[in-house]
């Protein structure tokens, strides 16, 4: 196709004429007329008009109107064409003509090069799928990081806490005619005494038998040393010797929030380590429903999210220091709402008996084989919030009640001495609050035969103290 080819397709072209893109912007056929539509929209303004080009040129004016004499004019909206030079032609004409035309080829260019570059990457594709899928020379490289010694690490982290721990911890096996069981235990002395729950071991009370398997896999039987219902503390010794004693560190020093470790042989997985903080302390809890408890058996618990589950009963509770702070010994579980049916697993809420108070019994049993608790000499029962209600100038506390055969006050017993009576309501211990006999019972049990508490009663709406030195129920 020439040049005139192009030129007579042009509507009303001269066959003669030169090409379109060659002539002067003034006579390109695409530019907009230099005259605005008659419907483009227009604004009026007061800057200065002058004439341009002796104005022969009419329609056209400057974009920035130069001073001079101010009249009004009616001119086109900025933007409805190509701007104007000083005689009023449209600028840029023919380069906007160009710029349309090329357009469409730059397209058309990058169409076939994106065509052309994901046919390659295709076929670049299909190839290593085609290719060996194994490679005999590969190698990952050594792994990073290791240096002699690498396994070691420090003292109060979890796992050096747990190297330091485990060779005290030994797991229990408990077998009877009826029944076998596991549990764990905590090494006190280098002669392998080792402290558990009662309820680990009160099955090999009556003919059972005992073996303790050491952190080494190595094991020896054991017999019981002496029992202890009323805080579920037991203490057996094994046959052979050669366990690490454990260090025991003092529970009261804990706060809630303290880091701790939980170690023992949960459903018979020795040697388990598991971590968690310190929930919360002084939880009056009960092991109801283990095997040979008591309803009788109180303590005031160390409560932990470390996860406890069953087989962990008897094992340590350790500090950021690797000493031993509780002894595990209950799980709070779902019960019958538990979806799963069976026994519960951990939920979070463990509880431990406080060191303290199981070092007391431990010397205890090791020494006589039983121990003696603190008593406060009363029988009293729970004076619930609706009770209390009822009873002007009362509180939920715990009631001293009794009957003529059953008194309240146990005749010359500490609370005796000390001049409570019955109806009298026990609201505090200390500084521990009272709500029930349950907190009564652990609050006073978390002291020692023959300290001397406060005890703070309401009696007929009035609040009093009194100082009270704690029997024991031995008789003692």
């Amino acid at each position: 196709m020439t040049d005139d080819d192009r030129t007579e397709r042009l509507p009303g072209a001269d066959p003669q004429a030169a090409p379109w893109w060659s002539r002067p912007a003034a006579e390109d056929p695409w530019r907009p007329p230099a005259e605005p539509p008659a419907d483009a929209p227009t604004y009026t303004d007061t800057a200065p008009i002058p004439p341009v080009g002796g104005g022969s040129q009419p329609g056209a004016t400057r974009i920035d109107p130069a001073p001079g004499p101010t009249g009004t004019a009616t001119r086109p909206v900025e933007g409805w064409g190509y701007p104007v030079d000083t005689v009023g032609r449209p600028v840029g004409g023919t380069r906007r003509s160009l710029l349309w035309l090329l357009l469409p080829v730059a397209l058309i260019a990058s169409l076939v090069g994106g065509g052309i570059g994901g046919w390659v990457g295709y076929r670049s594709a299909d190839r290593s799928r085609s290719g060996p899928l194994t490679d005999q020379n590969a190698t990952l490289g050594a792994p990073t990081g290791t240096t002699a010694g690498s396994a070691s690490r420090p003292p109060d982290s979890v796992a050096g806490i747990a190297r330091k721990v485990l060779p005290s911890v030994v797991s229990i096996s408990v077998r009877s005619s009826s029944s076998a069981g596991t549990g764990s235990g905590v090494i006190l002395r280098s002669d392998d005494y080792i402290l558990t729950n009662n309820h680990v071991v009160a099955e090999a009370g009556s003919g059972g038998r005992i073996d303790v398997t050491y952190s080494d896999n190595r094991t020896s039987s054991a017999r019981i040393v002496g029992v202890d219902p009323k805080s579920d503390l037991a203490v057996i010794k094994a046959a052979q010797r050669g366990g690490t004693p454990a260090e025991l560190g003092n529970s009261d020093d804990l706060v809630v929030g303290d880091p701790v470790i939980a170690i023992g042989s949960p459903l018979g997985l020795q040697g388990t380590v598991t971590s968690g903080i310190v929930s919360a302390k002084n939880r009056p809890v009960t092991p109801n429903g283990e095997a040979g408890s008591s309803n009788d058996a109180f303590f005031s618990a160390i409560q932990t999210d470390a996860a406890v589950n069953p087989g962990n009963s008897g094992g340590p509770l350790v500090n950021s220091r690797g000493q031993v702070v509780g002894i595990n010994s209950a799980i709070a579980t779902l019960g019958a709402s538990n979806p799963f049916g069976g026994q519960s697993g951990s939920i979070g809420l463990g509880f431990a008996i406080p060191i303290d108070q199981a070092r007391s019994v431990a010397e205890q049993l090791i020494r006589t084989g039983k121990a003696a608790h603190p008593v406060l000499g009363v029988r009293a029962t729970t004076l619930s919030p609706q009770q209390a209600e009822s009873m002007p100038g009362s509180q939920p506390g715990a009631l001293i009640s009794g009957s003529g055969t059953q008194p309240g006050i146990v005749s010359g017993g500490p609370a005796d001495k000390a001049g409570l009576r019955a109806g009298d309501i026990i609201v505090a211990i200390d500084r521990e609050r009272v709500t029930g006999i349950d907190e009564l019972i652990v609050a006073v049990r978390a002291h020692q035969v023959g300290d001397v508490v406060t005890v703070t009663y309401l009696r007929g709406g009035t609040s009093h103290r009194a100082r009270v030195t704690l029997g024991s129920d031995s008789g003692g």
